[in-house]
């Protein structure tokens, strides 16, 4: 079983569009000792969201305390699902109050106690994710809990990025190596990586792959390709990621008609074959 050294603390680019700043804006902010995760995994127990509908119908008969209550059980029985579903609920305040240490805590319980689920499998979405999200943490930091460390940070999206092959892994350490972030600047593995993520509906990397082939820029250049990623990454963007639209805004405003024409076309029959993936547990990805 793989194990990881920095999960438990003692008290953890220009391209003339500003993605640089972006990428450090785009990652959670804090303003987002828990149970054990692991030991002997009961039969069945990393098949997906089935056992959160438990909680879901706990919590519909006694609010709640009575779904912590639920999922906390699960996932000292090493329910992979509800330990994740715990951790996200910290993350993100959702019906409890935000505490980005016990999220943290519940997510690296997963990565150090799963790391070696196998890839492909409904379980492997909740570890990898577990990853991701320790990466964000570590890029940031948690206050009066861990420091922000990009090292370590590369070393969880590498690891799901090329293990898991999760997308928003892909998409992080492509910008880490586009940026020089925890690792060397890396212009090919930049492209590599963003391109990989891409291809999986990644909308982020489809936004700054695009940046990057429209302009030429550590690829050879390809307007109309970098287009049509930067409509589809505008199509998919939520309204306050505006650090997209302004990619796409500045493309379209050097771009000339035709080439603007051939794009949106390209991506109107672009978009079944890359669209985003579905959250876990029918939950946004993050």
């Amino acid at each position: 079983m793989r194990k990881f050294r920095y999960f438990f603390p003692v008290a953890l680019l220009g391209l003339g569009f500003g993605l640089t700043t972006a990428y450090a804006l785009e990652t959670r902010s804090p303003a987002n000792t828990a149970p054990a995760v692991g030991g002997v995994v009961p039969q069945g127990a990393l098949g997906g969201c089935g056992h959160l509908r438990s909680a879901f119908l706990a919590q519909q008969a006694g609010g709640i305390e009575a779904a912590l209550k639920s999922l906390e059980e699960l996932a000292h029985k090493g329910d992979v699902g509800a330990a994740w579903e715990l951790g996200r609920m910290y993350a993100d305040g959702d019906r409890v109050a935000r505490n980005n240490q016990r999220a943290f805590e519940y997510f690296s319980g997963l990565a150090n106690s799963h790391a070696d689920e196998e890839a492909g499998t409904a379980g492997a979405l909740f570890i990898a994710n577990a990853f991701v999200e320790l990466g964000r943490y570590y890029l940031i930091g948690i206050p009066n809990y861990i420091k922000p460390d990009a090292v370590h940070a590369y070393e969880m999206f590498n690891y799901a990025a090329t293990y898991f092959g999760d997308p928003d892994a892909q998409y992080h350490l492509g910008r880490m190596y586009l940026d020089g972030q925890g690792v060397g600047k890396n212009a090919k593995q930049a492209v590599r990586w963003l391109f990989a993520a891409a291809n999986k509906g990644q909308y982020q990397a489809q936004a700054v792959f695009g940046a990057l082939l429209f302009k030429g820029q550590s690829v050879a250049r390809d307007a109309v390709r970098g287009l049509m990623w930067l409509i589809l990454a505008r199509d998919t963007a939520a309204p306050e990621e505006t650090w997209i639209t302004d990619l796409y805004d500045a493309a379209s405003k050097q771009a000339a008609a035709d080439e603007l024409d051939a794009a949106s076309t390209m991506a109107s029959r672009s978009r079944s074959r890359f669209a985003p993936r579905s959250g876990l547990c029918a939950s946004r990805g993050r």
